[in-house]
C-alpha cells in the first residue's frame, strides 16, 4: 500500500486479517474535513489525526517514501527510516493522494501559506495570532490584519470562516484592536463561490460571509503578493501580511516517475474495476487517480473523501473476490461557515444555518474512525461551547532550542 492517507489507510483498515504492509512518511491518517476547525483551534490538532497502528491493526506499517517500481520483478523501491528497503508484493495498491496545486504567480510560493496538511492549519493559527500581537504594538500598520484566501472551494470558505472567528473572538484579549478593521477577502476565478454545492446554498453562503465582514471577489484571480499587499486581476489591491493559498490540488508528483500510466492531470488512470490501466496486479485509488464512476459516465471521481471512502470499499471487495465495476453517486454534501451557520444538501433537503452547521459537524462524527477519537472531538466540541477560543500561540513547537544555547 503506497499511501497512507484517507483513501490507502480506509483499504488496509477494510482489508482486516488479510493484512497489508502501509509505506507511508507518516504514522497518521489526517480527517481533512475536520482541518479548519483544528486550525481555529476548536479541535485539538492530535483529534483530527488517526493513528495508522491503531486504525489498521492487522497491517504492517513501513515510515518512508517509495522512490521506485519494478513491475515486472514486482519490487516497490523506498527510502524508510533505516534506509533504502526492497518490498516485494502480491497486489499493489497505489494511493499516493494530492499536493497543493500553484500556479505561477509572482511572490505566491515566496510569502504564500497552504492549506493541505496538518502542519498548514497549526502555522495558520500561529500566523492570525503573530498578526494581533503585532498590530497590537503598531495600531497603524494595517496590513497586519488583512488576511487574503484565494479558492472558494470547501477548503477555503471553512478555513476562513473558521479562522475569522478566531481572530475576531480573540479582539476582547486586544483592547487597543477593538476599533481596528480586519480585513478579510476570499478571492475565486469561478463565477460564485462553492461551486460544488447547489446555487441556493451557495448564495446562502456568499451573503453569510459578507454579513461577517467578508469581502468576496468571484470571476477574480491573484496577479501577484508581495507579502504585503496582493493584487487581484480586478485591479484591486489588498494590504495583507498572510495570503492562503487553497486553490485546489494536483496528483502526488511521485505517480509520473513509478512508471505507471497517467493521464494529462498526474493522475494514475485505472479501468471501472480500479485496477491501473495495462497493470496485472496493480490498483489505485483516491485523488491521485483518475476513477471512472460507473453512477456518472464520462467523468471522472473529484477528489474528496467521500468518494475516496467509497473507491476503498469497492476496491476491497475486488481485491478480495470477483472484480466489480466502481460506481457511487454522491449523497450529499456539507460545509460548516463558522459559528454555529452551515450549509448541508442531503437527499430530499436542503438545509442551512444552524441546522446545516449540526448535519455538517453529525456527519463528519460519524466518518471519523475509532470510537476514541469520535470521543475526543466530542470533548473538545462540548468545551469549546462553555469556554472561549484559546489564543495560545506555538509557533516554537518543533523547533527546540538546543542544549546550552
Amino acid at each position: 500500500m503506497l499511501g497512507g492517507g484517507f483513501a490507502g489507510s480506509y483499504v488496509a483498515r477494510l482489508l482486516k486479517k488479510r493484512g497489508a504492509t502501509i509505506v507511508s512518511p507518516e504514522n497518521f491518517m489526517l480527517y481533512t474535513p475536520l482541518l479548519p476547525e483544528a486550525g481555529a483551534g476548536t479541535l485539538e490538532p492530535r483529534h483530527v489525526v488517526v493513528p495508522i497502528r491503531q486504525m489498521c491493526p492487522h497491517a504492517e506499517l513501513l515510515l518512508g517514501r517509495a522512490t521506485s517500481l519494478d513491475e515486472s520483478a514486482r519490487v516497490v523501491r523506498a527510502e524508510t527510516l533505516t534506509g533504502p528497503l526492497e518490498i516485494s508484493y502480491e497486489r499493489l495498491v497505489v494511493a499516493l493522494g494530492a499536493v497543493t496545486r500553484t500556479l505561477p504567480v509572482p511572490g505566491l510560493a515566496e510569502h504564500g501559506l497552504g492549506f493541505k496538511s496538518l502542519a498548514d492549519a497549526i502555522a495558520l493559527r500561529n500566523r492570525v495570532l503573530q498578526q494581533l500581537e503585532l498590530a497590537a504594538t503598531d495600531p497603524d500598520a494595517v496590513d497586519q490584519l488583512g488576511y487574503v484566501f484565494v479558492g472558494a472551494g470547501y477548503a477555503g470558505v471553512e478555513a476562513l470562516a473558521e479562522l475569522h472567528d478566531l481572530s475576531h473572538a480573540a479582539l476582547r484579549f486586544y483592547p487597543t484592536l477593538r476599533g481596528v478593521k480586519q480585513r478579510w477577502v476570499l478571492v475565486d476565478a469561478a463565477p460564485k463561490i462553492l461551486p460544488e454545492i447547489p446555487m441556493r446554498l451557495g448564495e446562502y453562503a456568499h451573503r453569510h460571509l459578507e454579513k461577517q465582514g467578508v469581502e468576496i471577489h468571484v470571476e477574480t484571480t491573484l496577479e501577484s503578493y508581495d507579502g504585503r499587499a496582493a493584487r487581484l486581476s480586478n485591479g484591486t489591491v489588498v494590504p495583507a501580511r498572510t495570503l492562503v493559498w487553497t486553490a485546489g490540488v494536483r496528483a502526488h508528483p511521485l505517480l509520473s516517475t513509478l512508471g505507471l500510466p497517467i493521464d494529462e492531470r498526474g493522475r494514475v488512470r485505472v479501468d471501472e474495476t480500479l485496477r491501473v490501466e495495462g497493470c496485472e496486479d496493480v490498483w489505485a485509488l483516491g485523488d491521485g487517480a483518475a476513477v471512472p464512476n460507473a453512477r456518472t459516465p464520462g467523468l471522472v471521481d473529484p477528489p474528496t473523501c467521500q468518494h475516496a471512502l467509497r473507491q476503498a470499499r469497492r476496491l476491497v471487495k475486488n481485491l478480495t473476490g470477483a472484480p466489480k465495476p466502481y460506481g457511487y453517486r454522491m449523497l450529499g454534501q456539507v460545509a460548516t461557515l463558522g459559528h454555529y451557520k452551515g450549509i448541508a444538501e442531503i437527499p430530499g433537503l436542503r438545509l442551512r444555518g444552524f441546522l446545516g452547521w449540526f448535519v455538517a459537524r453529525t456527519y463528519h462524527l460519524y466518518q471519523l474512525p475509532l470510537l476514541s477519537r469520535k470521543l475526543r472531538v466530542v470533548t473538545d466540541w462540548t468545551v469549546s461551547l462553555l469556554f472561549r477560543r484559546d489564543i495560545v500561540e506555538l509557533s516554537m513547537l518543533g523547533h527546540p532550542e538546543k542544549l546550552g544555547e
